[in-house]
């Protein structure tokens, strides 16, 4: 049986734990409130953008048919769509842990998406420094690692990760590139999502939309397609920081109640031992007296 001070050091070093989760679930919250303002803010932008792309291209590209169909329309190199046998993956983890299944499920998803694509060649764009430990030590073929990103989500430097995935697939060194990121749903709830950024697929058909272009439409894609590929890049980034957010604050007040529970534990414990301590010490005393007489 372990001694008053031994459980009592344990009481203590537990107690010390519960403060400094409660302290990390309220900057958590705080963070997580700015996080889902942003997430919020973004999501309308991104739809109507990629509304306003896709009834462009139809219209530039004569769905439906008209005098003003534009032939180069559908051939930016963003749209093109070949064999896929190179796959740019860019998977967005945290850079730190203490966040619950959070870079778990990531990790996992990321396996799984590169067995089910194993007669493709699967590269790896890694945002996060837990995904890029994971990967780094299992020799998985690395096209780049980006760390600090999640933390203050900056629009240039998404779109410069961006960027580079489109210089990739116009070169021809990958001929898909997709997203694997959490999607926030609640505070509570975060939706693995998996979503294919390169090539951008355009609708079969289309509802009539009267566009008059004062540019060539060629050169209107070719100013929307970056953007909304950029765009998709960015709201990624800002939805797994709030999920990251949520999921920390979760798992930390999960971690300050089993701390609670720990401590009555431990304290119950702790008065049966000191109980049973002063029950023998009276009956050594009391056993003592009656062997003097």
């Amino acid at each position: 049986m372990p001694s008053l001070i031994d459980i009592r050091r344990r009481i203590r070093s537990v107690k010390n734990t519960q403060q400094i989760t409660k302290a990390m679930k309220m900057v958590s919250a705080a963070k997580l409130r700015r996080a889902q303002d942003r997430v919020i803010a973004a999501r309308p932008y991104a739809a109507l953008l990629r509304k306003v792309l896709m009834d462009v291209a139809a219209a530039a590209a004569g769905r439906p048919q008209g005098p003003e169909a534009d032939e180069q329309a559908g051939e930016n190199p963003l749209l093109a769509e070949r064999a896929v046998e190179r796959i740019l993956l860019v998977l967005v983890t945290g850079d730190k842990g203490l966040a619950g299944a959070f870079n778990t499920n990531l990790i996992k998803g990321a396996q799984r998406f590169s067995a089910e694509h194993g007669g493709a060649a699967v590269t790896l764009e890694l945002i996060g420094r837990k995904g890029r430990d994971f990967f780094r030590k299992r020799g998985a073929a690395i096209s780049g690692e980006h760390i600090g990103l999640a933390a203050k989500v900056v629009y240039g430097e998404t779109a410069a990760v961006a960027r580079k995935a489109m210089e990739m697939f116009r070169n021809g060194e990958t001929d898909a590139v997709y997203l694997l990121y959490n999607e926030f749903k609640s505070m509570v709830s975060q939706k693995l999502t998996l979503t294919r950024v390169l090539p951008l697929g355009m609708p079969e058909q289309s509802a009539p939309v009267d566009y008059i272009f004062e540019q060539p439409a060629a050169e209107i894609l070719n100013e929307l397609l970056p953007k909304c590929v950029e765009m998709e890049f960015y709201r990624a980034l800002l939805e797994s920081a709030a999920a990251e957010h949520a999921a920390r604050m979760t798992a930390m007040d999960a971690a300050t109640s089993n701390a609670a529970d720990m401590i009555e534990r431990l304290t119950l414990f702790m008065n049966r031992v000191r109980q049973a301590s002063i029950t023998k010490e009276i009956i050594e005393v009391v056993s003592g007296a009656a062997a003097e007489e």
